[in-house]
């Protein structure tokens, strides 16, 4: 994890949903979300930063959730040849299972995209 990898997916975030009102985004407190690269980015955006505790998985439960779901549904068992080959799987399992198809309870079991939709977001 760099701060350039989490920078290069804010800017993505940004320009694919447009720069927000208001956003929050939480992390923990790696060296890549510290970064000044990155908290310059959040400035210039607007972008509220928060982080968990330093140790305590329990203030970060909606990532720690979605790693564990990414690991069981697709990547626990598989073996890629490249790194090339894991991200691609990786964003197929986000952009197209995850977030347009896989149903979520805390959303009253529809998708994130649906969610968003729904809500006047998307």
């Amino acid at each position: 994890m760099t701060a350039q990898l989490v920078t290069d997916a804010l800017i993505m975030a940004i320009w694919r949903q447009g720069k927000p009102d208001a956003l929050l985004h939480h992390s923990d407190q790696g060296s890549q979300y510290t970064s000044e690269q990155f908290q310059r980015l959040m400035a210039d955006n607007g972008v509220t930063c928060s982080m968990s505790r330093s140790g305590n998985v329990w203030d970060n439960a909606a990532m720690e959730s979605f790693f564990s779901s990414l690991k069981t549904e697709r990547i626990g068992k598989k073996v890629y040849r490249t790194r090339a080959q894991a991200k691609a799987d990786v964003f197929d399992y986000v952009e197209c299972f995850y977030n347009p198809t896989r149903r979520h309870s805390t959303l009253g079991y529809i998708s994130p995209i649906d969610f968003e939709r729904e809500a006047g977001v998307a």
